[in-house]
């Protein structure tokens, strides 16, 4: 066998190294190595490795087809499992495509990591790596704070990556990798402490329990980028793919779209209610685990922000049924009775409605209590080992997960039950579909896959559509983004964390560069050690939180511990961000810049010229 495979096409070359399987990419100023490292290698459920080089039988060849060329790569074991791996360059687009492709038989593997990650050693901020947790975050290679750690272990289609892609730029020098199935699949970061390197790459996952389909990750490479550009790449590529649906396209489709912008968004609950078995529940002060407010002070709120002078305004209202805050999901109705019951919920929604606000309210439609009155354990999630998925940690206790094979049937009955009782709603809110990984189930009856998850859960968003309410959830996860209108928030990582927390990286709004021209996103508006967040509301051009109740104590972003704010100070605070909202939010975002060397000063221009800048140290900020 060859010590080494090379081919030069377009204006790339690309070798393999046929002893350590790691490849090499030249451009035409840059070359980019994968790290000794880094060889591609399956994770067993023990834990241990099965590294591609252990193959009984390993060949390379050159691949040719009539959009690009490459090497092919064949792994055979003597138990009969074999695979293939595909590394080719596209001539249209000057791609590099890493393809696994499944053989025979069967390995049972919990991740395989492939392709390699590439050498990235160079201690200097001018050399860093951007990754879309979240809005997204920037790490400079000589960051001070460790990052390691990521929510949702860097799964893909979740709030660990808003989007499926990573990049990495080292002076202007750089590439974006993008997953191109990314149901099954994730990332990982490793950057120590004070920096020196910073590594980054992709993982699969089995789906159902087999290596069942091919998975690719698609490499653009350049020599003259920065993150802006990366995320250009991206967006081109959402359009292609028909990701990237615009505010412009929703607002024609539903007119709310546009009452909905420049609205800012007040969040309120109606019942809590906390079992002995949750996370959450006071052992030390029981009567702070029961609480209702009546649908009636509701009311009066929503009058007092339309005397106030308040033009536009979204409710996003927890707790409205009878069960309490995150109990006996889906099991959710009737409206809750203390609290006014029907006649009291019915009052709340004319009174918005003659406001010419908007009414939404929280379901949930994954926690899956066990308590609920239609519960059967035979519709919950289902491993392939046939176990079933069980906490305690939110305020209704005991839970699995439900299929999502099973939501849209839900959403459709609760919908139908509160729509026919007069209350009427503008928007909705469907818990966590975008910021928890999708899920896959091996019931026999209803066996899904990840990808399966994902169409159930737009599904019920699709539903929302046909009745004119505009779907909102958790978080703005790009999977989503042809049905999703809003969220509930798409902020810095940073602010959902205790403050003084280290911080991964430096915030960077990579989700807005691609894709803030399509939705609505929300941003907080408190004041954190001495932080404003008014200014990355401002930066995002979002909508803002005039009134935040957070469901749970220190969770979420709520840590504000004032028990009533400054309303009119709020409301004249919220004024300047929902104008800035009106002007651009069909606009795309085009540039984010630093603008001082601590990150401090910022600026981002919008597709109609305006240019917001910020100072986060002093407070400060321009709108031209």
């Amino acid at each position: 066998m060859r010590d080494k495979i090379s081919i030069i096409y377009i204006n790339l070359q690309l070798s393999l190294d046929c002893k350590t399987l790691l490849y090499t990419i030249e451009t035409p100023r840059h070359t980019w190595k994968q790290s000794p490292d880094s060889c591609p290698r399956f994770i067993m459920e023990d834990g241990s490795t099965v590294p591609f080089s252990s193959a009984d039988e390993i060949s390379h060849e050159s691949y040719k087809s009539g959009v690009g060329e490459g090497i092919l790569s064949h792994y055979k074991w003597n138990s009969g499992f074999s695979f293939e791996t595909l590394c080719w360059i596209e001539v249209v687009k000057k791609a590099v495509h890493f393809e696994l492709i499944p053989g025979e038989g069967s390995l049972p593997f919990k991740k395989v990591f492939f392709p390699g990650y590439f050498s990235f050693e160079e201690k200097s901020d001018t050399a860093y790596t951007v990754m879309p947790v979240l809005q997204g975050i920037l790490i400079p290679n000589n960051w001070e704070n460790e990052v390691r750690k990521l929510p949702f272990d860097g799964q893909f289609c979740s709030s660990g990556a808003y989007m499926p892609w990573l990049g990495q730029v080292e002076g202007r020098h750089g590439y974006i990798a993008i997953c191109e199935t990314p149901w099954d699949a994730g990332y990982y970061v490793d950057h120590p402490a004070g920096g020196s390197y910073t590594h980054v790459g992709a993982y699969f996952l089995p789906s159902l329990g087999e290596f069942s389909y091919r998975r690719s990750v698609r490499y653009i490479f350049s020599d003259d980028c920065d993150y802006n550009d990366l995320c250009k790449i991206y967006r081109n590529y959402a359009i292609e793919t028909g990701l990237l649906t615009t505010l412009r396209e929703k607002s024609a489709r539903n007119p709310l779209v546009d009452q909905l912008i420049g609205s800012v968004i007040v969040h309120k609950g109606i019942k809590k209610h906390v079992s002995p078995d949750s996370r959450y529940y006071d052992k030390e002060n029981p009567e702070n685990n029961d609480s209702v407010v009546p649908f009636h002070a509701r009311t009066v709120e929503i009058q007092r922000y339309h005397q106030k002078g308040v033009k536009k305004l979204y409710l996003h209202l927890d707790g409205w049924g009878e069960p309490g805050y995150d109990n006996k999901h889906p099991d959710y109705l009737p409206a809750c009775r203390k609290a006014g019951g029907w006649i009291g919920f019915r009052e709340l929604s004319d009174t918005i409605q003659d406001c010419g606000y908007l009414f939404g309210l929280h379901d949930q439609y994954r926690d899956y209590y066990l308590d609920a009155e239609t519960y059967d354990r035979e519709f919950a999630l289902h491993a392939p080992d046939g176990s079933v998925f069980e906490m305690s940690v939110w305020a209704g206790g005991r839970q699995n997960y439900l299929c999502a094979t099973q939501a849209p049937y839900y959403v459709k009955r609760n919908f139908e039950w509160v729509l026919q009782r007069g209350i009427r709603l503008q928007a909705s809110y469907l818990d966590v579909f975008t910021c928890n990984e999708p899920d896959e189930c091996a019931h026999p009856m209803h066996r899904m896959t990840r990808r399966e998850c994902l169409g159930y859960r737009s599904a019920c968003f699709s539903y929302l559509w046909s009745k004119g309410i505009l779907p909102s959830s958790e978080e703005c996860s790009d999977w989503a983004m042809r049905e999703l209108v809003f969220c509930h928030y798409g902020p810095c990582d940073f602010m959902l964390e205790s403050p003084g927390s280290p911080r991964r990286g430096v915030p960077v709004p990579l989700f807005n560069l691609v894709y803030h021209d399509c939705m609505v996103l929300p941003w907080f508006m408190d004041k954190v050690d001495g932080e404003d967040y008014m200014l990355y509301a401002l930066l995002n051009a979002g909508a803002p939180y005039l009134d935040r109740d957070g469901a749970y104590p220190n969770t979420d972003g709520s840590f504000d511990s004032e028990a009533e704010k400054r309303l009119d100070e709020e409301i004249a605070r919220c004024a300047v961000v929902t104008s800035l909202q009106e002007k651009v939010a069909k606009c795309e975002m085009l540039r984010h810049e630093f603008l001082s060397e601590d990150y401090s000063r910022q600026r981002t221009t919008f597709s109609d010229g305006t240019t917001v800048t910020v100072d986060l140290a002093t407070g400060e900020y321009e709108i031209v």
